[in-house]
């Protein structure tokens, strides 16, 4: 063999063992129960809860925790994940801007003294563009 095929025979085996490393460090999407079943197995890793926030009736966000004049690196929220299940989130970092306006949450993080803490969180916000959507109707105009 060359010594050439030698090296990329080394560098290909290389590129395989750094993929295969990264993807076992990779978060999977979980519901709460997972979650928190994971902590009690003892599983510390980190792991990503689709959901949304808790609202009342009239639409109101229920739930939020942040006053940074208190602690700005406290925020705690309610949210409820996609099976339905009802937690609160602790994130120790401001509320990110626009939290409110958020349609859909992703949480990164895992289950500490049984409350879930987040090390991320991802909103999915209104795109701006179907906010001021213009709507067109058909007008019909009769001569007489």
């Amino acid at each position: 063999m060359k010594i050439q095929h030698i090296i990329g025979i080394i560098v290909i085996a290389v590129a395989i063992a750094i993929i295969v490393s990264l993807s076992g460090d990779a978060s999977q999407y979980a519901p709460f129960s997972q979650a928190f079943a994971m902590a009690q197995a003892g599983d510390d890793s980190e792991i990503h809860v689709v959901g949304k926030l808790k609202k009342n009736e009239s639409g109101e966000i229920i739930g939020l925790q942040y006053d940074p004049v208190i602690d700005p690196n406290y925020f705690a929220f309610t949210m409820i994940d996609n099976e339905g299940t009802e937690k609160k989130v602790i994130y120790p970092g401001p509320k990110p801007a626009d939290f409110e306006r958020s349609e859909q949450i992703v949480v990164i993080g895992s289950v500490s003294n049984q409350q879930f803490k987040a090390s991320k969180i991802l909103m999915k916000c209104p795109s701006k563009y179907e906010e001021n959507k213009l709507e067109v109707k058909e007008v019909e105009i009769k001569n007489s």
